[in-house]
């Protein structure tokens, strides 16, 4: 891939990403992990449906200090749960908070380090955001998810005020989001903000096509919103269980 001399490479973004969250690793857990929070109302939901869809076995990527693995140990301790976390500074936070090394490992979201079909389900919690390309993420979630994948992130098209939120359901639909995006973000692609780092404009309906091609979907809006989630909820949570007529290497 060639680089704009005008751009920062695409390692370069993931790197100041990663830097981000290793300065504010002391910080992360107070600022990202609320009781109030969507991705924990999404939690909550996703242990809801673990025996209706027969998961024992739970890979969650871009897991933080192992706020998964951790509420899974308490809750479900039947439960097989491993966190992948590239940011070394916080895969320490859970280590001293009572994950092991096998429960909290580095890794890249973009290549897990597992064969087709080793957990049952994957599962992100505002991740993909921050991933310039995510569905290839989603692909390797896909890859590895025997029974299926699950995401709670933001979805842009439902954030902001009613006028906000129409303008750019509207340019969605004419196909100049990316054009718009970038004149937003002065052609770099992305914003940096003191709470969340370094973050591309994403939606978790953007992925909802290439999770469909295999999967049954499940949704739920994690932020309140009115009949249509996609025009009215800026997070929402999405379960993909797999039909019977696809397998996990899709």
């Amino acid at each position: 891939m060639e680089k704009s001399r005008s751009r920062p490479s695409d390692e370069a973004e993931a790197e100041t990403q990663r830097n981000y969250y290793g300065r504010t690793a002391n910080q992360y857990d107070g600022i990202h992990l609320r009781s109030e929070s969507e991705h924990y109302l999404a939690l909550r939901f996703l242990e809801s449906v673990l025996d209706q869809f027969g998961i024992r076995s739970v890979l969650d990527v871009g897991a933080g200090t192992g706020r998964v693995a951790r509420h899974f140990k308490r809750t479900r301790p039947d439960l097989r749960v491993v966190s992948l976390e590239p940011v070394a500074e916080l895969r320490q936070i859970g280590y001293r908070d009572g994950l092991g090394p096998d429960e909290l490992i580095d890794g890249d979201a973009y290549a897990l380090p597992f064969a087709p079909g080793s957990f049952d389900l994957v599962c992100e919690f505002g991740m993909l955001h921050h991933v310039k390309f995510p569905s290839r993420a989603v692909a390797e979630m896909l890859r590895v998810g025997k029974r299926g994948i699950f995401i709670s992130d933001i979805n842009n098209f439902g954030n902001g005020a009613p006028a906000a939120r129409f303008a750019k359901q509207i340019i969605n639909a004419m196909g100049l989001w990316k054009f718009a995006d970038s004149l937003k973000t002065r052609g770099r692609g992305y914003e940096i903000s003191d709470g969340d780092g370094l973050a591309y404009s994403y939606s978790v309906y953007n992925d909802f096509a290439q999770i469909s091609r295999l999967c049954d979907i499940y949704s739920l809006n994690t932020q309140p919103g009115a009949i249509n989630p996609y025009r009215s909820a800026s997070h929402v949570a999405l379960l993909g269980i797999r039909r019977s007529d696809t397998s996990s290497s899709a």
